[in-house]
């Protein structure tokens, strides 16, 4: 039989024969990785801990109610990823008369979250003093007092320290 030749031929180079072990296999430039990634988080604006949630979607709530029917008919499934594939599944499987109900569920949650979140605007338009929670403040107000404390307990020590060489210097 003769070689095959053309697009579809196999290669014999040096580089097809070359074992596997020559290859860096599965190895991941760690460095470049986390300098790129602590870059970006720099510049993301930090999450304020008493805004609203945003409220769950139609196929959520339903999945809310599935998750529990679907543990009590399977108990024995553990991942989280089946439950949401079966979930997913029947959720595709359902009509819209029977979703109706779980997308009147988001409907009120929706319009719940819009009166939180206009409520918690006009909050934060009124309250510009900082955009620091409370618990922040109040555990650098509880800092700042031990911070004050231990400067005056080296002041103490201080002052302790120099009437004692005064005394040293007051005996020869």
């Amino acid at each position: 039989m003769k070689p095959a030749k053309g697009k579809g031929a196999p290669r014999t180079s040096k580089e097809a024969v070359k074992p596997v072990d020559d290859r860096k296999v599965g190895k991941r430039k760690a460095a470049d990785k986390s300098s790129k990634g602590q870059a970006g988080k720099d510049k993301r604006a930090k999450k304020d801990p008493n805004k609203p949630k945003r409220p769950a979607s139609a196929f959520f709530v339903f999945l809310e109610e599935f998750r529990t029917t679907f543990k009590k008919e399977n108990p024995n499934v553990k991942a989280v990823s089946a439950v949401g594939k079966a979930g997913g599944q029947k959720w595709k499987s359902m009509t819209d008369a029977e979703k109706a109900p779980y997308e009147a569920k988001a409907a009120k949650r929706k319009t719940d979250y819009e009166k939180l979140m206009n409520a918690y605007n006009k909050q934060d338009d009124g309250d510009e003093e900082s955009d620091k929670s409370k618990s922040e403040i109040n555990d650098e107000d509880e800092a700042s007092a031990e911070e004050g404390q231990q400067k005056q307990e080296d002041e103490e020590e201080d002052e302790e320290e120099q009437e004692d060489e005064d005394d040293d210097d007051s005996d020869y």
